[in-house]
């Protein structure tokens, strides 16, 4: 299995990143996650790498911070669901995507529904990269047992510049300027 991140290859899923759920959030922390996901979510979109957004029972928790929607594209699918794990919702299955042999995930919270949908991806055969600096949960000792257990599973774990850069190869990428401006 291929240890890199390829944009022909990747389903990135940003999980549960809605407001009642930010605001119970460590705020020290949630500043900079939430700052890498916004970084996450225009690479994605620089290098037309498929993007699917989670929502956790949005009618109690509230949609997508809307910093975060006004930069996902038109075109971005939004699952709203009740089960913790995003992985067998049936929009996300049905769709051609769901070939894809790797998935990224990152958004909250580390020890529920990224976890939950970290296993089943890993169950169904999938090479699972977990950004760790775009994850976050109420309790700092949850998300770090979290990203060990994804990481015994069979994880990757990684972080937002790696996961934005590895897909370009290097300066040559036409994406190269507007992906390094991303991160400075």
């Amino acid at each position: 299995m291929k240890q890199r991140t390829a944009t022909t290859d990747a389903l990135w899923m940003l999980i549960d990143v809605q407001s009642r759920l930010c605001s119970a959030m460590p705020e020290a922390n949630m500043a900079a996650v939430i700052a890498n996901i916004q970084r996450l979510i225009q690479g994605a979109k620089l290098l037309e790498i498929p993007l699917w957004v989670t929502e956790q029972y949005p009618e109690k928790l509230g949609e997508t911070l809307p910093a975060l929607q006004t930069l996902l594209p038109v075109y971005t699918p939004r699952i709203s669901k009740l089960a913790f794990s995003a992985w067998h919702e049936p929009a996300l299955q049905e769709s051609s995507v769901s070939v894809a042999p790797q998935v990224v995930l990152f958004g909250l919270e580390t020890h529920i529904c990224v976890l939950q949908t970290a296993l089943d991806a890993l169950t169904e055969g999938k090479q699972v990269f977990v950004v760790e600096d775009a994850v976050i949960s109420r309790n700092p000792a949850n998300r770090s047992n979290a990203i060990e257990r994804m990481r015994d599973a069979g994880c990757i774990i990684t972080n937002t510049e790696s996961i934005l850069f590895e897909p370009m190869q290097g300066a040559t990428h036409p994406q190269f300027k507007a992906i390094s401006g991303l991160i400075r």
